[in-house]
């Protein structure tokens, strides 16, 4: 994100976080986006407060929508990506499933970070801003 656009999103986000309230989350379950035979993502699911983090991932996208910046059509989904399958690799479309009956230990939601990430053969991610949640 070019550096003239942060200043106002920074802004931006600051209402929107300010709105939620405090939260408490755990991870869930597990699914995967893409079928059984070629997935792609491994992700955990969230119980707990999901529906204000819903909510707050609304007010986010609305926050940038405002700015002009792209914000993605697909419905919020919370969830937490484990990890990625490289197409044409083995991949054990399977792992879900056996990830289905687990439950983390809740934990207090504490705050929204934005990442700045640099991308390349070494990627590394830089903390930008913090807002408290609650």
């Amino acid at each position: 994100m070019p550096s003239a656009r942060l200043a106002p999103l920074t802004t931006a986000v600051r209402p929107a976080v300010a709105a939620s309230p405090a939260m408490s989350l755990q991870l869930a379950g597990a699914g995967r986006f893409g079928s059984r035979r070629r997935p792609a993502v491994c992700w955990a699911g969230l119980a707990g407060d999901v529906e204000e983090l819903t909510a707050l991932a609304g007010r986010l996208a609305a926050a940038a929508r405002g700015l002009g910046l792209p914000v993605e059509d697909r419905p919020f989904r919370a969830h937490l990506t484990l990890g990625r399958w490289r197409p044409g690799r083995p991949a054990d479309g399977d792992l879900p499933e056996r990830l289905a009956g687990y439950r983390g230990p809740a934990w207090p939601v504490a705050e929204v970070v934005l990442w700045r990430s640099h991308l390349g053969p070494e990627p590394r991610y830089e903390r930008v801003a913090a807002w408290p949640v609650g």
